[in-house]
């Protein structure tokens, strides 16, 4: 029995390319049909104009945030003491005679209620009636809720 030492030459394999090829006219038809194409054109208006009376100026705001170890920072002036008499001659010197000053209430998460409370005691003491709670959105939330 002869011994067949030749070798023998395989075939190097190759890519098919038609089955790519159809996928993508698919995937191209599909886009093509579920494209929608707006229509914009150029129209020439002219606004009308008003004779308003000019902007109110906004109130001054006063922001007054609250750590959460129960300390004050008011307009970014660490407030020395945490006692509502303290926190009132602070309000009363930082509005000045603006009586329409809107505090800022900016308090963490986890400082205590009564912290809060102190500032808003400290704000009626003083004759400063307007308050509002800063807040931020959830990071998980959507943007439009």
């Amino acid at each position: 029995m002869p011994m067949n030492f030749r070798t023998r030459r395989q075939e190097e394999p190759e890519i098919n390319l038609i089955p790519f090829i159809d996928v993508l006219l698919v995937i191209l038809i599909f886009l093509m049909l579920t494209t929608t194409y707006a229509k914009f054109t150029e129209l020439k208006i002219n606004l009308p104009t008003a004779n308003a009376q000019a902007a109110k100026p906004r109130p001054k705001e006063l922001l007054v945030v609250v750590t959460a170890d129960g300390r004050y920072v008011i307009n970014n002036q660490i407030l020395e003491g945490r006692g509502v008499d303290t926190l009132a001659a602070a309000l009363s010197a930082a509005a000045g005679s603006y009586k329409d000053t809107v505090i800022v209430v900016s308090a963490d998460a986890t400082a205590t209620h009564q912290s809060v409370i102190n500032v808003m005691d400290a704000a009626r003491r003083v004759g400063l009636s307007q308050l509002a709670f800063a807040t931020q959105r959830p990071t998980d939330a959507p943007a439009g809720q």
